[in-house]
């Protein structure tokens, strides 16, 4: 039987051990950057990506890649703010969010602070190492969502 040492030796190639760590490094700059807006990175991404148009929480989800109690639970905040709203849809139990005015003034505070820790990343990892990353973390995002289909 290998010993504890000889097993955590080994480095055993779990991808997705590798992917959580790098999210977690990434989060961390972006938070840190973003803190004088009062956000953090998944609040600047929800409403990055929250439009003006409403749409059902669950159509949102699913664009974000999210379970929709996930993104119920981390609009809460959002709403408190008053940087999101939600209306009834077609069906009295669907809800639909949008981006109010209030939340289009956060994202133009944000985006310049987004833009100083993507630009740190970017000197940190080279160009080219940035490309590559994007290159790969979309194939793999595309090659996964279409297995689930």
């Amino acid at each position: 039987m290998a010993s504890v040492q000889t097993v955590a030796a080994a480095k055993p190639l779990c991808t997705c051990f590798r992917v959580r760590k790098l999210t977690r490094l990434m989060s961390q700059r972006y938070d840190q950057a973003l803190a004088p807006a009062a956000l953090n990175l998944n609040q600047y991404s929800i409403l990055r990506r929250v439009g003006a148009t409403p749409r059902s929480i669950g159509e949102f989800a699913r664009d974000l890649g999210m379970d929709r109690s996930t993104l119920s639970r981390d609009l809460k905040p959002l709403l408190a703010a008053g940087w999101v709203a939600t209306a009834t849809g077609e069906d009295a139990r669907q809800r639909r969010v949008h981006i109010t005015a209030a939340g289009k003034r956060a994202i133009a505070r944000a985006i310049p602070l987004w833009q100083a820790a993507q630009d740190g990343i970017e000197r940190e990892l080279g160009h080219g190492g940035l490309l590559a990353l994007h290159e790969q973390l979309d194939l793999a995002i595309a090659q996964l969502q279409g297995s689930r289909a």
